[in-house]
């Protein structure tokens, strides 16, 4: 079970990043895939939400040994088999009266990404192809999509715990937004007071011919050999120009904590 050891986790879905040619695209869910009885059983767990809110389970158990093995509901299989080639390809074929009606192709990608993609056959025979794409989950939650399986059905147990994570989700969501609020607003003021910060060392390594106020505003030029001088007079004042100078930089002013800052 070494080649199987990538894709042994709890994987949620990402909705938005699935393709379905058949059936509905669910609005959530987790796909989990562990160790079984045996050390080469594996066990596969599906759990989903509809977009009605319904929540639905589907597991089975195979033998990851490249034979072909009874499958348990034989309404769904006959057999299953599973190769498992490297370490970032697992599938599974179910065959139904000596036939393969369904292949389930797991595919580690290059970003981490678990892709599963389901190959079968509509009841008018005609051919599908699902694609879904899950991420790793650090922790477990008990829903997720796929229309692959046996056993298919809404369970109680099942809605009952969806409305709780609902409310769990809803809850934890709503605290992490307001952090990361707080957060932005914490990043603006820090981009506000390095900006101060620069703008003042470049003022104090300037040249100053009179000792400024605080909240006075006054004007910041760069002269024709590239220094810096705080000026008390505006470019308005020098006829809409820098005057004597190479260029008006900005309009300053000085705060209560010796900081500068530009203004309009």
């Amino acid at each position: 079970m070494i080649q199987a050891y990538n894709f042994l986790a709890s994987w949620q879905l990402f909705p938005e990043k699935c393709v379905y040619e058949n059936g509905h695209r669910p609005k959530s869910g987790i796909y989990k895939i562990q160790t079984g009885n045996s050390p080469k059983e594996l066990f596969i767990e599906h759990n989903w939400v509809s977009l009605e809110n319904q929540a639905f389970n589907a597991e089975y158990r195979v033998i990851a040994d490249g034979d072909l093995h009874p499958f348990a509901d034989d309404s769904f299989a006959d057999q299953a088999q599973v190769a498992i080639p490297d370490g970032i390809r697992l599938e599974i074929h179910f065959y139904l009266a000596g036939q393969v009606h369904l292949h389930v192709i797991h595919e580690i990608l290059p970003n981490g990404y678990l892709k599963v993609t389901q190959q079968g056959f509509n009841p008018d025979h005609s051919a599908f192809t699902n694609a879904e794409i899950y991420h790793k989950q650090m922790s477990v939650l008990p829903y997720s999509s796929s229309v692959s399986g046996a056993v298919i059905k809404p369970t109680e147990e099942g809605v009952i715990r969806h409305k709780a994570l609902t409310a769990m989700e809803e809850q934890t969501n709503m605290q992490l937004d307001q952090i990361r609020k707080q957060v932005e607003l914490l990043a603006l003021q820090a981009q506000e007071i390095q900006k101060r910060k620069e703008l003042s060392i470049l003022i104090y390594s300037a040249k100053l011919n009179f000792s400024p106020v605080i909240g006075q505003v006054y004007y910041l030029y760069e002269k024709k050999d590239e220094s810096h001088i705080l000026s008390l007079v505006s470019p308005k004042e020098w006829g809409n120009s820098s005057g004597p100078f190479k260029r008006f930089l900005a309009g300053v002013k000085l705060l209560a904590d010796h900081t500068w800052m530009e203004v309009v």
